[in-house]
């Protein structure tokens, strides 16, 4: 909270209730700050206390007893209360010189009300104060909160918030974007700002660093997994409640104007890379073209190798936007924003454009000694956590790598091939060209009669048997199989007991014959399986 919001020893004193109060020892305590008001009538009590708490007691746990009060004592000073009040009348009649002296060692104010005084009012009294200012401060901020928001509607918008949260805070602020030179509010000298700049770290979450007797509170800026900015707020003191919430809503309203003006750009650059989608499907046959359609950076790109990624989306949500082709433009340049942030953050140029509910993205390598799968896996992993909070569905299909522009319908083509076997094996949302395996040979067989007639050949008297019998022995081959035969853990995987497997088996060998798990035929049977789920998605196995 603001120090106006703050409520010190020495203001306490002012209350009615503390009228005949005085301070015995601890005065240079006066401007530590009252939380809140407890009564302690015990000897043992420190895991009741959090700190900055005003103690209230009649003395009735230590009494007229030195060792027990520095025993008390100690327990307070420990757990950093704000000050300790004592009550003369019944359990003591006066005050110790050393017991003075062991509050004043340690600066804790030691107040004594010479007569009686109901306890009860005072803690009405104070912490009735305490929380209408926390109400207060909450109300200032939401209002400070909706003035940063329509700061940032302006052509001026981070400036002018920058500006309040300085007059709001009194605080030295400094903002330092990712892109361009970092403002001082007031200004300051090169030398000085160089310090301040020189305690910025790379940070997900606020920090604070301690400069002498300067404090340093350090906001990051950014949205969708990337950090744009950093705000920092240079405090003459430790931080408050109140500082950590103001520049948490300056930072938000700075954010919401980045992202507002990326969406813009996006927007900008999704309608300069629209011939992409003419490069994939062979509309531009010479390079000349590309060279004219880039400029400067085609020399460049050219040069580095890149694969072809195509990102599926659906959007969970029970309210039907005003109309479908706004709904799915809409998601797809907000999920393109995040794409070109983490794909950029794993050193990846990515041109995109979108296809429908698909995002076409060419991922041009800026760092080739390093593993481009496993860049390419974070890149997923990042997308699929981010997206799933906001309920949409992601499945990618990703090309292998290749080089030169007149080359990148190949990697679309297999990018194409590795998305639609995310539909067949529906566990698998993020599919790789290099890990089709038998389904590459599969998919360059055009004639599906071949296919179905091979299936028939091998599989028939188990589809057959499935159909009439409402039975799952095609499943159930498939774990077996794909388990090298395991019957433990094919019944594990299907969630059966032995002997219902034993059975099945049985049943399987029957209509297929005894040398079903011999290689020749096992082989078949798989590249049966394969096809048959590439014919037919919809029927899971």
């Amino acid at each position: 909270m603001n120090q106006h919001y703050q409520l010190t020893v020495e203001e306490v004193l002012k209350r009615p209730s503390f009228q005949h109060a005085y301070i015995a020892a601890g005065k240079l305590g006066l401007g530590r700050l009252v939380r809140w008001v407890h009564i302690i009538e015990v000897s043992q009590f420190e895991q009741l206390l959090q700190g900055g708490e005003m103690i209230l007691t009649t003395g009735a746990a230590f009494k007229n007893d030195t060792q027990l009060f520095l025993t008390y004592l100690d327990q307070l000073i420990l757990r950093q209360v704000s000050c300790l009040c004592i009550e003369m009348g019944h359990y003591l009649s006066s005050v110790p010189q050393t017991w003075m002296d062991a509050a004043e060692a340690h600066d804790l104010p030691l107040i004594i009300f010479p007569e009686a005084v109901r306890f009860i009012e005072i803690t009405q009294d104070i912490h009735s104060y305490i929380i209408n200012q926390h109400h207060q401060v909450l109300q200032d901020l939401e209002k400070i909160s909706r003035e940063f928001h329509r700061m940032t509607l302006s052509s001026q918008g981070v400036s002018h918030v920058l500006a309040l949260l300085h007059s709001s805070t009194k605080a030295q602020v400094i903002y330092v974007p990712g892109d361009a030179q970092p403002k001082f509010i007031p200004a300051i000298g090169k030398k000085e700002s160089a310090q301040w700049l020189s305690v910025l770290r790379q940070g997900t979450v606020p920090y604070v660093e301690e400069v002498g007797s300067q404090t340093v509170i350090v906001q990051p800026v950014g949205a969708m997994g990337k950090t744009w900015a950093h705000l920092l707020l240079v405090l003459d003191r430790k931080p408050l409640e109140y500082e950590y919430l103001i520049l948490d809503s300056a930072s938000l309203s700075i954010a919401q104007d980045l992202l507002r003006k990326r969406y813009m750009e996006e927007r900008k650059l999704y309608s300069q890379t629209l011939w992409v989608d003419d490069l994939l499907h062979m509309r531009i046959h010479d390079e000349e073209q590309i060279k004219v359609l880039i400029g400067a950076e085609f020399k460049r790109l050219n040069a580095l190798p890149y694969q072809v990624i195509l990102i599926e989306f659906e959007e969970e949500q029970e309210g039907e936007p005003s109309t479908e082709e706004e709904g799915i433009e809409s998601v797809g340049l907000h999920l393109s924003l995040a794409v070109r942030a983490i794909f950029e953050g794993q050193l990846f140029h990515p041109l995109i454009t979108l296809k429908h509910n698909r995002l076409v993205v060419v991922a041009f390598d800026k760092a080739p000694k390093k593993s481009a799968k496993e860049r390419l896996q974070h890149v997923f992993g990042s997308l699929q956590d981010m997206k799933a909070d906001e309920n949409i569905r992601l499945k990618i299909g990703v090309g292998q790598p290749n080089q030169s522009f007149m080359q990148a319908h190949r990697s679309y083509q297999e990018a194409l091939q590795a998305l639609s076997l995310t539909a067949t094996l529906p566990h698998k949302k993020v599919m790789f060209y290099d890990e089709l395996g038998v389904f590459e040979l599969l998919f360059h067989i055009s004639d599906k009669k071949i296919l179905q007639s091979f299936i028939r050949t091998y599989l028939g008297p188990i589809i057959d048997h499935d159909e009439s019998k409402g039975s799952e022995l095609l499943r159930t081959l498939k774990v077996f199989l794909d388990h090298d035969g395991s019957k433990q853990m094919a019944a594990g995987q299907l969630f059966i007991v032995r002997q219902s497997l034993y059975y099945r088996l049985d049943k399987i060998e029957e209509l297929l014959g005894a040398d079903y798990m011999q290689p020749e035929k096992r082989l078949a049977l798989q590249v049966g399986i394969r096809a048959y789920q590439l014919l037919y998605p919809e029927k899971k196995l």
